[in-house]
């Protein structure tokens, strides 16, 4: 098992902790933390863009004038495309660009990226968080860019993360592959490790 250093708020070394080899040692899978990212990405997309077609645009139901002797080119119908105020020839409906993953995929693709921060040394484990005054401990830690997982109910650090930039606090469970490799450092409280080699087992 990986041992990593356990550091207090003020950046000093208080100990050590093991790490599960089978979280944050397995064999990085690169092919599966792409298709993670790539669902991550597209879960996010709304997909609320639509225009109306010539059968949606309200009114048109009359033909305008007779089909012949009037000298005007043949209508049925004013909502027609070549209309001012007319439907859309292919118009661009709202559309759902999810897709799912398995399960087992989706634990694979984590634990590479979990595995990833590790053999970078970029995991930090913090001993505990529980000061307002989340920049000073990042400045501490020599940390900038960093995703923060807290346990549960550490409501203060959360609000102190809030409006700093680049940083961005998780629980254990709503931690995901794309945050992981978005951000450079994955600092994660004594706690939390402890939570998610308990979950993620």
């Amino acid at each position: 098992m990986a041992n990593v250093k356990v550091l207090n708020m003020s950046g000093s070394e208080v100990g050590s902790i093991e790490l599960n080899d089978n979280i944050f040692a397995v064999e990085v899978n690169e092919h599966v933390m792409h298709q993670a990212v790539v669902q991550y990405l597209a879960n996010q997309r709304q997909g609320t863009k639509g225009t109306k077609t010539r059968s949606e645009v309200r009114g048109g139901g009359r033909k305008p004038w007779r089909q012949k002797g009037t000298g005007h080119a043949r209508q049925g119908s004013i909502r027609a495309p070549q209309w001012t105020g007319g439907g859309v020839v292919f118009a661009p409906k709202a559309r759902d660009y999810s897709f799912k993953l398995n399960k087992k995929v989706k634990r694979l693709a984590l634990k590479s990226a979990l595995t990833t921060k590790v053999n970078e040394n970029k995991l930090i484990v913090l001993e505990n968080l529980n000061l307002e005054q989340m920049q000073n401990v990042l400045n501490n830690i020599e940390v900038s860019k960093a995703l923060v997982v807290l346990e549960d109910g550490n409501k203060n650090a959360i609000l102190s993360a809030r409006n700093i930039p680049d940083v961005k606090t998780a629980s254990v469970n709503t931690i995901n592959v794309y945050d992981i490799l978005k951000y450079d450092s994955f600092v994660v409280t004594k706690q939390a490790v402890e939570k998610i080699q308990e979950v993620y087992a």
